[in-house]
């Protein structure tokens, strides 16, 4: 059966899942029968076919679509297995909160041996206080008198 160059084009134009389901009608509509014996359209039936993973292209489980963990790759399959062991590779979770006293202080990773902190040493003040934060024992904030302390982190790549 020969398509016309009007419905080619609209074909064309159409992304591929909607090219799979017109396929796979095409395919139901020549069978009458089951059409006739399940009393539904051709394109219900054919979004079932899919749903079911037959002709899913790729598809994977009873529902068709795979899940996060099976079509992730490269960096953000690496962070999802990480996170199944409990990691956190690239500080995606919330820190640890920590009082600031010099018994528990801050914790701030550094790759280097000094870093440049900001404290906010209210909750509504708008002025950060800048300092330098050295690898050692934890400084004070000048301000507030938080403290600080740098830890070494290694880079996971």
């Amino acid at each position: 059966m020969g398509l016309g160059p009007r419905r080619r084009f609209r074909l064309h134009r159409l992304g591929s899942a909607a090219r799979a389901v017109l396929r796979v009608t095409g395919r139901i509509q020549e069978s009458r029968s089951l059409r006739e014996r399940l009393g539904v359209g051709p394109f219900i039936l054919a979004v079932r076919h899919l749903r079911q993973g037959v002709n899913g292209g790729g598809a994977r489980g009873p529902s068709g679509i795979p899940t996060d963990e099976e079509q992730a790759a490269g960096l953000e399959r690496r962070i999802l297995q990480a996170m199944k062991k409990g990691q956190d590779p690239y500080s995606i979770f919330k820190p640890k909160e920590y009082t600031g006293s010099r018994d528990d202080p801050h914790i701030v990773p550094s790759i280097n041996n000094k870093r440049l902190v900001g404290c906010l040493c209210e909750e509504d003040n708008t002025a950060i206080v800048w300092f330098w934060l050295h690898e050692g024992n934890p400084q004070r904030c000048p301000s507030c008198g938080s403290h600080y302390k740098l830890v070494h982190h290694e880079l996971p790549h």
